[in-house]
């Protein structure tokens, strides 16, 4: 599978390549507006999109000279993502680049012309994001993380890894389509290899902190985090509990 880095610098080429296409229509500067669903000092989201304005540049698109980029760094509050959508669609850019899932909905909602490259959102034909992966349709493209079935293979690994394992916690978002769609494949394969599942809701650093705690007093378990902004949020956190609780 390939990296979240790679695939953001993959995709600097992609969100170029529409504007490449009408480079010798003039000297007008290529308006580029970017919606992240994360805090302005998040690490791993600097470092991501430090690689797209890299992957820019090697495409010939230089910030100041024949290109610019309008942010919002929106955080994972679901109204501020949504005003901030509304605010780059006002500004009428070329094209607009997001990831996640929530910040390629909100901009859908806001516009059904500017095209919309979204990375790293989770069954986006179930979202109404795209007509079908291979002919997405509308204004909105991109690339998805992973298909729903990629969840049984998660487990089976568990177990190759832990064969005498019986009880796994899955770290989840309840209100997130993503995480839902994991947690039930997961659950149509659990019987199928004697695993009981324990679900902890990923929304809130103490709830998770309490639900590993509760979870780790047994015996053979084992630990799987589904794709979630919350989950990206306190990573910290649960890779600090996995470890101690080993």
């Amino acid at each position: 599978m390939i990296g979240r880095r790679d695939f953001i610098t993959l995709l600097g080429g992609a969100a170029a390549w529409p504007l490449a296409a009408h480079a010798q229509e003039g000297n007008r500067v290529r308006r580029i507006g970017v919606l992240l669903a994360a805090p302005a000092d998040d690490p791993i989201y600097q470092t991501l999109f430090g690689a797209f304005l890299q992957a820019l540049g090697q495409s010939g698109w230089i910030i100041g000279r024949n290109a610019g980029i309008d942010t919002r760094w929106a955080t994972t509050n679901a109204a501020e993502v949504r005003r901030h959508a509304a605010e780059l669609v006002a500004l009428t850019p070329d094209i607009i680049l997001t990831g996640g899932g929530t910040a390629a909905e909100a901009l859908q909602q806001a516009t059904r012309t500017v095209p919309i490259v979204f990375v790293n959102v989770t069954d986006p034909v179930g979202r109404g994001l795209v007509d079908s992966l291979a002919r997405p349709g509308g204004n909105v493209t991109g690339f998805t993380s992973f298909e729903f079935g990629i969840s049984a293979k998660w487990l089976e690994l568990l177990k190759q890894v832990a064969p005498g394992l019986r009880r796994v916690a899955v770290i989840w978002d309840p209100t997130a389509v993503g995480p839902v769609g994991n947690l039930a494949a997961l659950q149509s394969v659990a019987p199928v290899f004697g695993v009981e599942l324990r679900p902890i809701d990923a929304r809130d650093a103490d709830a998770i902190e309490r639900g590993v705690m509760a979870f780790a007093r047994g015996s053979n378990d084992g630990l799987i985090v589904t794709d979630s902004r919350f989950a990206t949020i306190h990573r910290d956190l649960i890779i600090t509990l996995a470890a101690r609780h080993q």
